[in-house]
């Protein structure tokens, strides 16, 4: 008998394999395609091995206001037009297959304009495989002396595998075998020359490490993403093309006659991983086998002709390889039979439709629908790597939209730390594609940044290593040994049949030699001896059919107990199955429940989309409506701090106006007051005056000979001496002067005419001249009591003043008069007056003497200058 089995330690549960402290960024690698026809403008242009350089086509910057860039990209590597599909293999893909024999997962998409070589670049053509054959072709070039039979390793529906004994496994064939469905194809049959020469690789590239206590399998599966559906392509139902109409609630509308085809729903796992309910997974174990189910959904995918690829990708498709693998047992024959030390590892090759601009494609009806669709898959993968990258580099902790597209929705674990990230960019270098290849080269660039958490290795399960040789070293070693001796092996005696046991119960024959004619003794003795044979096979036969009877009598009663127990068992059997049926009947109700709840959840969560969107959306105008109220806050701030200073400024304005003119009402009184005082005076001087002489009153030759010259009024003391005239000097030698005459004077045509040297004429005072000169005269015309024209030139100086403005002091009058002789009055003075007298009633009159008036210009005034008039008694000498 065999030892017993050693019972293998448990492998602790990981919840999450990967290690957040050790990150490796997205392998993002460009390969450019050589162009359709060789006349053809190119824009372009590989520089080295990581660099590409995109420039403007010839006429771009007509358009686009005279901007001519050049702009260089980086990426891992670049591969030019040149470069064979095994290199790219090698650099890029190959690494994920070794990791996917290790047990880890891995995903790579090719990314790109329409028409870039997308589908080239993973599938391939004829005598040159792509990516996709090339890594099932590595995958059983490695695994494939240690393949476990079919259905030793058995997928559920939950996304995880269990493992079946031999017996189980051979009984499940032989169900497979009987089933009138087509079988899986298998290596021995023809191979479809369809692809033929794309999976007739000669290159035999294969894992060198490959772990030979383990068994494996590989599970594959087919789906598309289209219109932002799951659709499993390895299905044999009927597949439409037609998807139903929508009516006003977003629903599609209830045919009887039409069936469409059932999309898949994406679900989450125990370890947080998002797979595809019901998708149909092949058990493969050959590359032909595996790239004929490839091809069989690949003829139900989603092509259409557009004016940019005669066979566009409408969908994104995701051929999905499963390795499971589990090891041996101690002793090197059977599978463990623990679910805990199978690993299940994942590599998803993915083929996004390109994005395009539906005014290049002329897209109408599905075509425009499609379009919108996939540029809208793609834009939700660009946002969902832009938050990537913003919440890696400036510590961020956005929700990346993952739900936002089923693209992004399932493959979210990968870049949340479940396996490694690869993409190839691929561009068509025409110019007519510049714009799209400049985006695509953004992105591209932009994916780079983000860094995807390491994945653990696979722990190791225990057992000692090499036992499968080593079991198979014995066995044969065990074999050559018996064919050599054909006997025991080592001395051990093998046990004697029960055939040889029961002769040698018989007495031994004698010798049966007749040597002489008169022998009597030796016939006797043979006839005794098998007499007692005869008598003891008598007695054998007797107990024999004793014991025969006996095992009957036993094997009617184990008949009938077995007969009573199958009885009894058939009775809990009929129970349990009708317990199973109603348990499938409510399984069955539960699964309807929960299709339709998943429908509502869907609705409802499109709903929340359109929700959150409309919150976004609210939030931005919420902002907007915000910062336009502070602005016209911070505004109506700004203007009432402008109207108080203009108050403010308004009110100081108006009392020093006030001011100003209480003080010239004040001026102008106390002037009146001292008119009057002097009136008096000089009456008081006329009265208290000695009369004792009359005065001769001049003749009127004299008076026209000498016209009366005025003098300064005298002093109201009586007999007082009278004031000289004051003779003023010009001072008008190297000054400027402001020669003030307004338009409405009039020309005099007089002999004696004013004039001023270096004098600025104006026909009304302004801030400008004043600044430029020293004095001011002002030419001022009135009509005299005789009716004659009197000229008056008001001088004055000029000076500065603290508000930064003008201002005029005047300083005397002058006064041209033009008389006619013969229209002079005469006087009715005496003909003699006194020169005393004269003078003091004249004195109250002189301009001089009465006041000296300023004229003061504001600065900044908008209205023109501000005249201030500023009176002041002359002083009177003693």
């Amino acid at each position: 008998m065999k030892a017993a089995r050693a019972k293998t330690p448990r492998r602790p549960a990981l919840k999450k394999p990967s290690n957040p402290s050790l990150k490796d960024p997205v392998g993002v690698y460009c390969r450019v395609r050589p162009l359709s026809r060789p006349d053809q403008e190119c824009c372009i242009e590989v520089i080295n091995e990581t660099t590409v350089q995109i420039h403007p086509p010839d006429g771009y910057r007509i358009f686009r206001n005279g901007e001519y860039r050049e702009t260089q990209y980086s990426f891992k590597e670049v591969f030019g037009t040149l470069v064979v599909q095994k290199k790219l293999f090698d650099v890029v893909a190959k690494p994920l297959v070794e990791d996917l024999i290790r047990g880890k997962n891995g995903l790579l998409f090719t990314y790109g304009v329409t028409g870039s070589g997308k589908t080239h670049t993973m599938t391939g053509s004829p005598g040159d495989g792509g990516l996709l054959p090339r890594c099932l072709d590595m995958i059983f070039n490695s695994i494939g002396p240690f393949q476990a039979k079919r259905f030793v390793f058995k997928l559920d529906d939950k996304n995880g595998v269990d493992v079946q004994c031999e017996v189980d496994a051979l009984l499940e064939r032989q169900k497979r075998d009987a089933m009138p469905v087509p079988k899986t194809p298998s290596g021995k049959r023809q191979i479809d020359p369809e692809f033929a020469d794309m999976i007739n690789v000669q290159d035999h590239c294969k894992v060198e490490e490959v772990d030979e206590d383990n068994v494996y399998s590989v599970f594959v599966s087919y789906i598309e993403i289209y219109n932002n559906y799951i659709y499993d392509l390895l299905e044999e139902t009927p597949f439409d093309a037609i998807k139903p109409k929508w009516n006003n609630c977003n629903t599609p509308v209830r045919n009887g006659d039409f069936i469409p085809p059932q999309s898949k729903i994406l679900r989450e796992d125990q370890n947080h991983n998002m797979y595809v309910t019901g998708c149909t997974e092949v058990e493969v174990k050959s590359t032909e086998e595996a790239f004929e189910v490839f091809w069989r959904g690949q003829k139900k995918r989603r092509i259409a002709n557009t004016q940019l690829n005669r066979e566009s990708s409408r969908s994104h498709s995701v051929f999905i390889i499963k390795l499971a693998q589990a090891p041996l047992d101690a002793d090197g024959d059977n599978v463990l039979q623990e679910k805990e030390q199978i690993t299940l590892s994942q590599l998803s090759l993915v083929d996004l439709a390109g994005s395009e601009r539906t005014n290049r494609t002329k897209a109408e009806g599905n075509r425009l629908r499609e379009a919108g669709n996939i540029n809208q898959s793609l834009m939700t993968l660009r946002t969902c790597i832009e938050v990537l990258r913003e919440n890696q580099m400036y510590g961020t902790n956005k929700m990346v939209p993952y739900r936002d597209s089923k693209l992004t929705h399932l493959f979210k674990n990968y870049f949340d730390g479940e396996g490694k990230v690869r993409m190839i960019v691929c561009v068509n270098p025409k110019a007519e594609d510049y714009e799209e290849s400049l985006q695509v080269m953004r992105f591209a660039e932009m994916t780079q940044e983000v860094e995807v958490a390491r994945p653990v290795d696979r722990p190791l399960c225990g057992l000692t290593p090499g036992r499968r040789f080593r079991n198979q070293a014995f066995r044969e070693e065990l074999s050559r040994k018996l064919e050599m001796r054909g006997g025991p092996i080592n001395g051990e005696r093998e046990e004697q049949s029960v055939s040889e046991m029961f002769l040698q119960n018989f007495p031994p024959l004698p010798s049966c030699e007749l040597l002489d004619v008169n022998d009597d003794q030796t016939l006797p003795k043979l006839i005794e001896v098998l007499e007692k044979r005869h008598k003891l096979r008598q007695m054998l036969s007797e107990e024999f059919a004793k014991n025969v009877l006996a095992f009957k009598t036993m094997l009617q009663e184990f008949d009938s107990s077995v007969v009573s127990k199958e009885n009894y068992i058939q009775g809990k059997l009929s129970e349990k199955e009708k317990t199973i049926t109603g348990q499938k009947m409510e399984l069955e109700r539960l699964e309807k429940k929960i299709k339709t709840l998943e429908y509502k959840i869907e609705i409802l969560e499109k709903t929340a989309t359109i929700y959150e969107e409309d919150k976004r959306n609210l939030q931005q105008e919420l902002e907007s409506k915000s910062q336009k109220l502070q602005r016209q806050a911070s505004d109506k701030r700004r203007l009432e701090a402008r109207l108080q200073g203009m108050v403010a400024e308004t009110t100081m304005k108006w009392e020093k106006e006030c001011e100003r003119r209480v003080a010239a009402k004040q001026l102008e009184m106390q002037n009146k007051l001292w008119v009057k005082d002097e009136k008096l005076k000089q009456l008081k001087a006329i009265v208290t005056e000695p009369k004792n002489e009359k005065p001769e009153r001049p003749s009127r030759e004299r008076d026209r000979e000498k016209p009366v010259q005025r003098s300064v009024s005298p002093s109201p003391v009586p007999n007082a001496p009278p004031v000289r005239l004051r003779h003023r000097r010009s001072r008008s030698a190297g000054e400027r002067w402001v020669d003030h005459k307004p338009p409405s004077n009039l020309p005099t045509e007089t002999v004696m005419q004013p004039h001023v040297p270096h004098a600025i004429t104006v026909a009304a005072a302004s801030e400008k001249a004043l600044a430029k000169c020293d004095k001011y005269m002002l030419t001022h015309q009135e009509l005299a009591s005789d009716g004659e024209i009197e000229t008056k030139l008001i001088k004055g100086d000029v000076f500065k003043t603290r508000g930064g403005g003008q201002a005029v002091q005047f300083t005397e009058i002058e006064t041209l008069k033009q008389e006619s002789p013969t229209g002079r009055k005469r006087r009715s003075s005496p003909s003699n007056p006194d020169p005393a007298e004269d003078a003091a009633e004249s004195e109250w009159t002189d301009v001089e003497t009465r006041c000296s008036v300023a004229v003061e210009m504001r600065a900044g005034s908008a209205l023109g200058p501000g005249y201030q008039h500023h009176a002041q008694p002359k002083r009177r000498k003693p």
